[in-house]
């Protein structure tokens, strides 16, 4: 028996094709859904957009028929309709003013109408999905997007490999050591601890391109980038990769205060001011990080560009003075030459950047469609870095498991283009790792 599911506003705000993920089960919007999709379509986000895609879509569906009455989704899809309620169906205890409760009400009004087939309210929002079962209306959770099942399923970056002793030797002595596919499933740019069986102290650190070439030496930058050196192996990765000209996108994942902005904005500094393109550097550094206020666009802050920036992108500039010696005259006139660029990501579509070294901070705040806006940009030349915590993510619409970062992560870790690694330690102060920690 084909089920009735009638969808939250959330879920069109998170994924503006979910009404195709539900076989041939049908579909019912309450009127009060429509009504809330307006409310967001001139976002300048990537809530906007889906506001404005489901709009567009249901208007195409409407020229195939009758909204009211139902009209197929597609050949092999179910049935799409707008559903209207009764308030009298609520719980006497229930705002009847309050907008879930009048989308629980669609829901209740659906099951009334149908008892013999199973009507199931969709809903990100958890307490309309806690207030469902509270009344016996069955819900569910809207994930499509999810690349991982849980948090601690994401990939790291870094695997250990259990070896003969002599092994680290020869690996230390400069000899060719290949890691075959039935000894360990690693991916491309993989960093690998190889340990001792014999003495589980002795080790090396390797990184791995692929099954038919040996592990390659990490190259450590010792003397440190503008006078950041790394202060831990996951740091030593990342630098590696961040300098590595063959890796066009890198992916940070941490906690606060584990350097990964300020290794970024260093290793950027020094490939845009030390290097140049002239020596296979690049020609402008390009720092910017998503806008997550509660809810409201840049276009609400006065002033040019840069000063809506501000705000957002003030923690970018205290570690970019910090590099440049506390000089913000210095740091200004980059900035005034185009060397140093703050990009607002709400328009960033349409651009072609070439030949940048670009920096996303903050990237755990944006969802699929948003990164893949942003890194659709990337011209010929270009290297971008994600950072960010997916333990911190204050867009209602994503969660650790199903923001842009974690999935920029899970699908390009099989391509030679590209490299993560997750840093584990706290680096800014010992209270700040303390507080990470234990708060």
């Amino acid at each position: 028996m084909k089920k009735i599911y009638v969808l939250d506003t959330n879920v069109y705000l998170t994924d503006f094709n979910s009404i195709t993920h539900f076989g041939t089960s049908d579909i019912v919007v309450p009127m009060k859904v429509l009504e809330e999709i307006d409310k967001h379509k001139k976002r300048q986000d990537g809530v906007g957009a889906n506001a404005r895609h489901t709009i567009r879509t249901l208007d195409e569906l409407r020229e195939k028929g009758n909204l009211h009455e139902g009209v197929r989704i597609s050949k092999g899809k179910g049935i799409i309709r707008v559903g209207t309620f009764s308030l009298d169906l609520l719980p006497q205890d229930f705002d009847k003013g309050d907008a879930d409760n009048q989308i629980i009400a669609t829901a209740l009004a659906e099951k009334s109408r149908n008892p013999d087939r199973k009507v199931i309210l969709v809903s990100r929002d958890v307490n309309v999905r806690v207030k469902c079962d509270a009344i016996g209306l069955e819900t569910q959770d809207y994930v499509p997007l999810q690349v991982v099942n849980q948090i601690e399923e994401v990939y790291t970056g870094f695997e250990t490999i259990l070896v003969d002793d002599e092994i680290v030797d020869r690996y230390y002595a400069g000899e060719r050591i290949n890691v075959s596919e039935t000894q360990k499933k690693l991916c491309p740019n993989q960093y690998v601890m190889l340990v001792s069986s014999a003495n589980e102290k002795k080790t090396a650190l390797a990184k791995f391109k692929n099954y038919n070439f040996p592990l390659q030496k990490i190259n450590e930058y010792k003397n440190g980038l503008w006078e950041v050196k790394s202060r831990n192996r996951e740091q030593t990765f990342a630098l590696d990769m961040l300098m590595n000209p063959d890796i066009k996108l890198v992916s940070l994942i941490g906690t606060a205060g584990c350097g990964k902005t300020l290794l970024a904005i260093a290793a950027g500094l020094h490939q845009v001011l030390n290097m140049g393109k002239a020596k296979n550097g690049y020609d402008y550094l390009v720092v910017s990080r998503p806008v997550q206020p509660m809810g409201k666009d840049i276009g609400f802050l006065p002033g040019t560009m840069e000063e809506k920036m501000a705000p957002w992108i003030a923690p970018i500039e205290d570690n970019l003075k910090f590099l440049l010696g506390n000089d913000k005259d210095t740091l200004q006139r980059y900035m005034e030459l185009g060397t140093i660029e703050i990009e607002a990501l709400t328009y960033i579509r349409g651009r072609s950047i070439a030949n940048a070294f670009i920096i996303i901070d903050e990237a755990q705040n944006l969802s699929m469609h948003e990164l893949k806006t942003i890194i659709t940009r990337v011209g010929e030349g270009t290297k971008i870095v994600l950072t960010g915590d997916i333990h911190q993510i204050d867009n209602a619409y994503v969660d650790a498991t199903s923001n842009g970062l974690t999935y920029a992560v899970e699908k390009f870790k099989e391509y030679e283009l590209a490299g993560h690694i997750t840093l584990q330690k706290g680096e800014r102060s010992e209270l700040a790792t303390l507080a990470s920690r234990i708060l």
